[in-house]
């Protein structure tokens, strides 16, 4: 209140007070109400008007600011003509109309700022002739009429800042003349070719120094904020007009219609003007004269003042262009067209000139054109002419000009034509010419013969000059070609093609030569052998045969490939260098031409003599060194990695691979504990030797005794950890997997399971011919060096573009990579540390076991910025027993690699392939057979459960990610987002199952439905990957090299070759994008985005905090994936960026690729082309078919110098793909044979009879990744039934209620008493809770085991034999428990007898029966109906066959349903 008397009592006021006083009653709209006036000012503030209040016409500044002004109607300050200033700024004024401010023609200053202004009308501003000032920033503005402000001519300040403008159109501000500010900063410009005009005239403002002006750029992003002053025409990339429609000659008569047409494209849009005698038409002075949108003038109601030359001009801001000048003649009374000279038929020959004479009169002049054939218009060749006389002239006559040609006359009265044709000879010419050729005996034989010439000549043949034998076997097609078929050695000689016509003859010969067939014939065939360990193998083989027989070599099956141990002379003898035990074997020499192939084959066998080596005295003092240096490196790493985070890229990979099961950990330290003996034996042996035994010169097999070999491996861990399988508890194998592949092959058990060594297809090459890889040292390969893996990489491999796949998603590649981690996972090295000194592998660079570092080539840009010399690498472990740890078999065997994981498509990435591993990810204590689960989401289905211990590799940044990793089955499940959703969703679809078949047979135990359960998992995922996934891979050509399935072959190794693993299955790396799309349930980016690949590295964090697996599962499968082309291969998140951390070396995954296959001894692409029945390439020429782009077949040749060299890696990635799939031949040749062997090999495979029911293998080809992500999403509602194909947006996305399931009541029992089957073993029935000691904690398991691991395990194969029942009471615990205790001694008692019998038989080499029946040692048997056992040394082992279907004797029926059971 005080401040409004203060107010009242102001002299200012006071003074408005008197003015109003003053006005008397008759000037009573001088001060509005509630306004403040002052002489002739008028302030009408923060009153909420909503329009403009009338004052007094003497008024010169009206403040009308802060109101709630929405509108400005025509006539609002009509009458104000002394008004100077007005203020409207900050209303609420939308847009301002024409004729707003009419009247104020002596206003100078206009506020309009801070209003939500979006269009002014074209003469809102008419009438503000003395305007000098207008404020409209901070509006809505998005565009701006030409005419606008062209009735401002004292205008000197324009401000438009802070609007929305995007685009001006030229000219507005052209009349401006008193123009000292303008102001357009801060909007939506658009900088194309169309605001040049904007950018000159800001030039000119600078130039003139008259006038300052701001306007900068908003779009394209790469100009956002850059001034619009700077702008070229040359970095616009604007375009100057060209003429693309010219107008022609026209004779008019009075009052006709001229229509001239004019077109032009160039960028801006170009404008048309027209000239008439060089001067420009004016539209607005004659109505008769119009320019039509497309350019064209018309010209109506002709005169004779319309004629004169005329020419079209198109301008833009890049430029301008002119068409030629046409004429307008006018005429007066018009006459018909006649023929003065008509076109006459005549004959021409090839080469030769002709006319075609044409001419004609009438008024106007007729004007001559021509057509050929079906009127079409003549070429534009420069041979064709048409004469001042209208006559048609052709130069050099060819073939293709014969034909009909029309001269038309044409004047505005009528058009008449006459035809005529040229008929052009020609003499026969040869279009395909027949070549020499030499065929086999009784093969079929053509020679190509065609001609062309006028008349067609007529192709006939001769033999020496005579006609052909009139027989069956010599045909002449109708195109001319010469067929023979089943040649015999007297159709040898020459023959000769004629094509013969009227005009001429022409000839050529070819000559036939004929070889025989003859089959491979050994003149020189290999014999048995028997040498001494270290002496070198010279094996002969020699053929002959027409062709010429290609040798090759195999050993015990195994291709034998050139390398350090092996070398294959061109005659064909296979040296074999430094022999040892592992060298002995059978040796195979194949004789291979078109007609057949012979083999022969040899026995090389190996004797070692007694004598002492060189290294035996070394022994002690190197062995306990060995386990003190590889103990400290280990140690010193796991500190590094454990007890903090990540430092660099190598650090994390380190920690991301080091194996969690403590059984890989002792395996793999055993291995380079052997091998660092053994090399610390060898440094102090070279000492006392003229050679380096680094080199192939050293005899390994002398190096150290046998005896003292078995004292290394015993002291390494090395015989300690050789794996013992046991398959005796045959009532679990014949049913279910072991966790680790054990026991899959029954006859071989070790076949396919983790921890094995990868298999071969071809023999290992190392440069020292058993663990040195090719490349590690400056030694020469046919004459060329190895190139840097790295080299390889930014040379042909790493890519910025990327080609979207126009028929499959993303999901193709993450179904890959997710399918991998169930088949293959290496074990690298432990140590990231050079066991020799301990230093660290990334910093000293050198080959130093276990550091393989990849160097950097000179001027590469990663070393230029960071200045490191290598890039983190460290070799594979050893498989004890190869490569240098080979020595204790007593010989030296290639060095192996682990494959840490099982072999079959099995679902062990989310089981594990260990029971460790299962343990740990059980959920054992609910014994509902489910798997543990983690924190439970907004959407009530629950995320993985993560991993305990020390900081993971997911926590590298406590800052940016203060989440652990999530702990799945597989320890690289937290690689990057879109597997770890993957990894979530079959997580979830175990669960799943396992509930559902808990309530479809509550009579189960938690092992059995956890059993079940993961069948059913690993079932799918088979279907999944050969039915849905495998055919868009391989296509028709791969599918039918993998063929359909037949049955089970116990004969077939099921195990990953070594080249899959290292190089052929890494093609999925070709097709990752490198960005991560992140898509809502409307298929639009979530808030927090897409994230690019790099950020997408051990982020679970995002998972939890960022939206679920949902957003991430839509971006696999509702976005295309990356196409394979042989110039765009990975993308550079994966070559510059791959792990990247600050101030680090980030790694590259293809040089990655390329130094693995090296460590692992893989051969050269040609080695395997030759595999896969594919010519050994010897020029680069020879890869043409497979690789088609000359310029990736010129950087092969630059890196490799000879295709003999070629990494396998690359050049697989390089090949063409074969259409219809997306792989290229040699590739599709090896995944077809792995994935062959991984199907046939497997025991446990679906479709074998015995896994499943007819009627449950009918329900699991219901099976669709489509399905799993319905069943498992946080709440993915709508899907593509085929989540690999690319689907369009809405239509192509339907309901998941439509996706086929897998109807799980396939899986109910049908009993009449359940309470025992489907159990484990019958005492589970009374104590839910307990389990047996094979599925226990550590901590549960029974203190008193009974002694004899044997006996305990036939003991468990009699309990099927012991029933425990129990019948339905109401007494009771105590009875209960009771009866319990009653039958708990009946059976103690029973197993106390088998136990007594066992034993006895342990003495003996025969066996007992389940019946109680004895059996001889070797007799087979039928246990029943699907099995047959055998006695072996007192053991029984049964086999699964085929089973015979089983009728249910009480059947219960369920009623239909189209939906899952609830």
């Amino acid at each position: 209140m005080a401040k409004w008397t203060r107010l009242l009592g102001s002299p200012w006021v006071v003074a408005a007070a008197l003015l109003l006083v003053a006005c008397g009653p008759q000037f009573s709209l001088c001060c509005p109400s509630r306004c403040l006036c002052f002489r002739t000012t008028v302030r009408c503030m923060h009153l909420n008007l909503e329009a403009v209040p009338a004052v007094s016409s003497l008024t010169t500044i009206l403040d009308l600011r802060f109101n709630k002004i929405k509108d400005l109607q025509p006539g609002s300050f009509s009458r104000l003509k002394n008004l100077n200033t007005l203020l409207l700024n900050n209303n609420q004024i939308r847009r301002i109309p024409r004729g707003a401010f009419e009247d104020l023609e002596n206003l100078k200053y206009l506020y309009l700022y801070k209003n939500e202004i979006q269009s002014i009308d074209r003469q809102a501003f008419k009438g503000l002739v003395s305007l000098e000032q207008l404020y409209l920033h901070f509006n809505n503005i998005e565009s701006l009429e030409p005419e606008s402000f062209t009735h401002l001519p004292k205008l000197e300040r324009l401000f438009l800042h802070n609007n929305r403008i995007t685009q001006l159109v030229p000219g507005t501000f052209s009349h401006l003349n008193a123009m000292k500010r303008l102001r357009l900063d801060s909007n939506a410009l658009n900088c194309n070719c169309e605001l040049l005009w904007l950018a000159d005239l800001l030039k000119l403002y600078a130039e003139s120094g008259n006038a300052q002006a701001a306007a900068t750029c908003d779009h394209p992003s790469r100009l956002q904020g850059r001034s619009v002053a700077t702008l070229t025409a040359e970095e616009l990339n604007c375009e100057v007009p060209r003429i693309t429609s010219e107008p022609q000659d026209v004779d008019v008569t009075s009052g006709n219609t001229v229509y001239f047409t004019c077109r032009a494209e160039g960028n801006p849009k170009p404008q048309i003007i027209w000239l008439r005698n060089n001067n420009a038409l004016n539209m607005r002075d004659d109505s008769r004269l119009n320019l039509l949108e497309d350019g064209t003038l018309m010209i109506q109601d002709t005169r004779e003042t319309d004629q004169g030359v005329y020419q079209c001009m198109a301008r833009n801001v890049a430029g301008e262009v002119k068409t030629s000048q046409v004429t307008l003649r006018y005429f007066g009374a018009p006459t018909r067209p006649s023929f003065v000279i008509q076109p006459q038929n005549t004959e021409v020959l090839v080469g030769e000139s002709v006319t075609l004479e044409c001419s004609a009169t009438g008024q106007p002049q007729p004007r001559v054109s021509w057509t050929k054939g079906d009127r079409t218009p003549l070429p534009n060749d420069p041979r064709i002419t048409i004469t001042t006389s209208g006559g048609l002239y052709i130069q050099n006559v060819l073939q293709t000009d014969g034909g009909q040609y029309t001269c038309f006359a044409s004047n505005n009265v009528d058009t008449i034509h006459a035809t005529a044709f040229i008929i052009v000879q020609a003499t026969p010419q040869f279009t395909v010419t027949p070549q020499d050729q030499t065929v086999l005996e009784s093969h079929t034989v053509e020679f190509p013969c065609e001609a062309n010439g006028y008349p067609q000549p007529v192709i006939a043949w001769t033999r020496g000059g005579s006609p052909l034998p009139l027989d069956r076997r010599h045909v002449i097609l109708s195109s001319g070609t010469l067929r023979i078929t089943r040649v015999v050695a007297h159709d040898e000689g020459q023959y000769e093609c004629q094509a013969v016509s009227a005009v001429g003859t022409v000839r050529t010969s070819v000559q036939l030569r004929i070889e025989q067939r003859v089959t491979p014939v050994f003149t020189n065939a290999p014999r048995d052998l028997t040498v001494e360990s270290g002496q070198d193998v010279r094996i002969p083989c020699r053929a002959q045969g027409q062709p010429e027989p290609v040798l090759t070599w195999n050993k015990d099956g195994i291709q034998v490939t050139e390398s350090g141990k092996f070398h294959i002379s061109p005659e064909g003898y296979l040296e074999v260098r430094d022999v040892g035990t592992a060298d002995a074997g059978r040796y195979e020499c194949t004789a291979r031409n078109p007609i057949g192939y012979q083999a022969a084959g040899m026995v090389l066998t190996v004797t070692v003599p007694a004598v002492s080596r060189e290294g035996d005295t070394f022994v002690s003092t190197s062995i306990q060194q060995a386990i003190r240096n590889v103990d400290s490196a280990i140690e010193s790493t796991r500190r590094r990695l454990f007890d903090g985070q990540p430092r660099t890229p190598g650090e994390l990979l380190a920690l991301f691979r080091y194996p969690r099961d403590p059984y890989t950990v002792e395996q793999a330290r055993a291995g380079e504990i052997f091998e660092q003996t053994l090399l610390l034996i060898q440094n102090h042996v070279n000492r006392g030797l003229m050679v380096d035994t680094n080199g192939t010169a050293f005899r390994y097999n002398d190096l150290v005794s046998p005896r003292f070999l078995d004292m290394i491996a015993n002291l390494s861990g090395c015989t300690a950890h050789r794996r013992i399988n046991n398959c005796s508890d045959i009532c679990f194998h014949q049913k279910y997997r072991s966790h680790d592949g054990t026991c899959n092959n029954l006859q071989h058990p070790m076949w396919g399971a983790s921890l094995t060594a990868f298999e071969r297809l071809l023999k290992s090459v190392y440069d020292n011919g058993f663990n040195l890889p090719r490349g590690a040292t400056e030694r020469l390969h046919n004459g060329y060096r190895l190139p840097l893996p790295r080299l390889v990489s930014t040379t042909m491999i790493g890519t910025e573009t990327i080609t979207p796949d126009d028929r499959y998603t993303h999901m193709l590649m993450q179904w890959g990579q997710f399918l991998d981690h169930d088949l293959d996972s290496t074990v690298v090295a432990l140590s990231q540390s050079r066991f020799s000194d301990g230093q660290l592998c990334a910093q000293v660079c050198t080959n130093d076991p276990p550091c393989f570092p990849i160097q950097f080539p000179p001027n590469d840009q990663r070393q230029l910025r960071t200045g490191a010399r290598c890039m983190f690498f460290v070799r594979s472990s050893p498989v004890c027993g190869s490569g240098m740890t080979s020595l204790l078999m007593n010989s030296v065997y290639p060095r192996e690699q682990i494959n840490q994981i099982t072999s079959y498509i099995d679902a062990s990435n989310v089981y594990g392939s260990s029971r460790h591993e299962s343990e740990q990810i059980r959920d054992l204590a609910s014994q509902r057979g489910l798997l543990r689960q983690g924190i439970i989401q907004r959407t009530g289905k629950p995320l993985l459960p993560f991993a305990t211990g020390p900081p993971t590799e997911c926590m590298r940044d406590e800052n940016e990610s203060p989440i652990p990793c999530f702990l799945a089955g597989d320890h690289r499940a937290n690689e990057q987002l879109a597997l770890t959703a993957m990894h979530t969703v079959w997580f979830r679809e175990h669960n799943r199952i396992a509930t559902e078949l808990l309530r479809l047979n509550p009579h189960w135990d938690g092992d059995t439905i956890y059993h079940e359960a993961r069948k059913i998992v690993g079932a799918q995922m088979q279907h999944i990957t050969y039915s849905h996934w495998l055919p868009k891979i391989l296509g028709d050509v791969g599918m039918k090299m993998v063929g359909p399935y037949k049955s089970y072959d116990p004969n077939v190794n099921a195990g990953i070759f070594n080249a899959f693993a290292t190089a052929a299955f890494r093609f999925g790396h070709t097709l990752i994008n490198p960005v991560l799309y992140r898509l809502n349930e409307h298929f639009q980016p979530i808030p927090q985005g897409h994230i690019s690949l790099h950020k997408a590295f051990f982020s679970p964090f995002r998972i939890v905090n960022e939206g679920g697996i949902d957003p991430l599962l839509r971006g696999l499968f509702g976005i295309p994936g990356k196409m394979r082309v042989s110039t765009q291969l990975l993308n550079t998140e994966l070559t510059e960026r791959l792990f990247s951390m600050a101030h680090a070396v980030a790694l590259d995954l293809a040089a990655m690729n390329v130094q693995r296959g090296r460590d692992h001894g893989i051969p050269p692409y040609n080695d395997y082309r030759t595999f896969c029945n594919l010519s050994s390439a010897q020029t680069f020429e020879d890869l043409r078919n497979e690789i088609k782009n000359p310029i990736v077949r010129e950087k092969l040749q630059r890196l490799y110098g000879t295709p003999q060299n070629i990494d396998l890696f690359p050049a697989l990635m390089a090949e063409d793909l074969i259409p219809g799939s997306r792989l290229g031949p040699t590739l599709t040749c090896l995944l077809a044979t792995q994935f062959k062997l991984v199907r046939n090999g497997d025991r446990f495979w679906y479709e074998n009879p015995g896994v499943f029911t007819p009627a449950q293998l009918t329900q699991l080809k219901q099976a669709s990744l489509a399905r799993v992500l319905c069943d498992n999403g946080d709440n993915i509602t709508r899907v593509q039934s085929d989540v690999f194909t690319v689907a369009e947006l809405p239509h192509g996305f339907g309901s998941c209620d439509d996706i086929p399931h897998v109807d799980l009541r396939m899986w109910q029992d049908c009993c009449e008493d359940c309470r025992t089957k489907g159990q484990f073993n019958a005492l589970s029935y009374h104590f839910r809770g307990r389990r047996s000691a094979e599925h226990s904690y550590r901590g549960e398991k029974p203190s008193n085991s009974i002694q004899g691991k044997s006996s305990v395990e036939d003991a468990r194969l009699s309990l099927k034999n012991v029933t425990v029942t129990s019948k339905k009471s109401t007494e009771s615990s105590v009875g209960d428990f009771q009866d319990f205790v009653s039958d708990m001694q009946k059976t103690i008692t029973s197993l106390r007898k088998q136990i007594k019998r066992l034993e006895s038989r342990l003495s003996r080499t025969d066996c007992t029966d389940k019946e109680g029946h004895e059996r001889r040692d070797g007799e087979r048997w039928k246990d029943d109906s699907c099995s047959t056992c055998e006695c072996r040394e007192a053991q029984v082992t049964c086999f699964v066959e085929s089973c015979p279907p089983v009728t249910c004797k009480k059947p219960i029926k369920v009623k239909a349903s189209s939906g899952s059971p609830s």
